[in-house]
């Protein structure tokens, strides 16, 4: 018994997720971004959805909830904080929180920074990590909402995961991240070997998602903002990381 995570392509760079406890069958999409993906997957699987979990409040996460929930009576289950920025929700979640899809457990974390009240959902038994918007491979969402402290310590809290566990973000912007990644710690042996790898998996038309924890944590820079190398690379040796983390999303911003 566990959970089947199937990975899917929606809107233009969305990842679509559904998840499926395979002792009840329950199955659950993590956000909501294209109702077509979601039912053209549950089809492929031979799926029933029964839940909706949703990270945070943008429309490429949240569009499809409306249709989903008429068609198939669904919860949804969101972001207490953004819970007036979301229709549809049956259920509020804040960090600290559990949620259950059939045998499996998720545990709510707040994410803050891309929007104020987003959240992620990990499986901490079967070592998935739904990072939405908050981690990407090789980067983090645009700090729409937040300010760098509080978003650069819910990603450093990501961090302490084992290494082993699964990352799934929101958007295919892994070689796009790479580029950056690249320009501001060229030297680094194991990135250089991940963006190769994800350079040839675009160019087979492949997803980089999932990738492990483990690899994030030595390739990604936003993830090693209290490093020393990515600090000296902004001249900020002597900088509380949160400041570095500033100069790290400012710096991929005008990419």
């Amino acid at each position: 018994m566990g959970l089947i995570v199937d990975v899917f392509a929606a809107r233009s760079d969305n990842f679509g997720y559904l998840v499926h406890d395979t002792a009840t069958g329950r199955t659950a999409a993590i956000d909501a971004p294209e109702a077509a993906a979601i039912k053209n997957a549950l089809l492929y699987r031979g799926w029933t959805l029964s839940d909706i979990f949703i990270t945070h409040h943008h429309i490429d996460h949240v569009e499809a909830i409306p249709e989903l929930k008429a068609e198939y009576g669904v919860r949804v289950v969101g972001p207490k904080a953004e819970a007036d920025k979301i229709a549809g929700l049956d259920e509020l979640v804040e960090a600290g929180d559990q949620i259950q899809l059939g045998e499996t457990v998720f545990d709510v974390y707040a994410t803050p920074g891309h929007t104020l009240g987003h959240v992620v959902f990990h499986d901490k038994i079967g070592k998935h990590l739904f990072t939405a918007d908050a981690l990407f491979s090789l980067g983090v969402g645009r700090m729409f909402e937040g300010t760098p402290e509080p978003m650069w310590n819910g990603i450093k809290a990501l961090r302490d995961f084992p290494d082993d566990t699964l990352i799934y973000c929101g958007h295919e912007y892994t070689e796009s991240n790479a580029r950056f990644a690249l320009s501001v710690d060229p030297d680094n042996k194991a990135l250089q070997a991940r963006a190769e790898e994800v350079k040839a998996l675009r160019q087979a038309g492949k997803a980089t998602i999932p990738v492990s924890l483990g690899t994030e944590k030595a390739t990604n820079p936003f993830l090693r903002a209290d490093d020393k190398v990515i600090a000296a690379y902004y001249g900020l040796e002597n900088a509380a990381p949160a400041e570095v983390f500033a100069a790290l999303r400012k710096g991929k911003d005008s990419f």
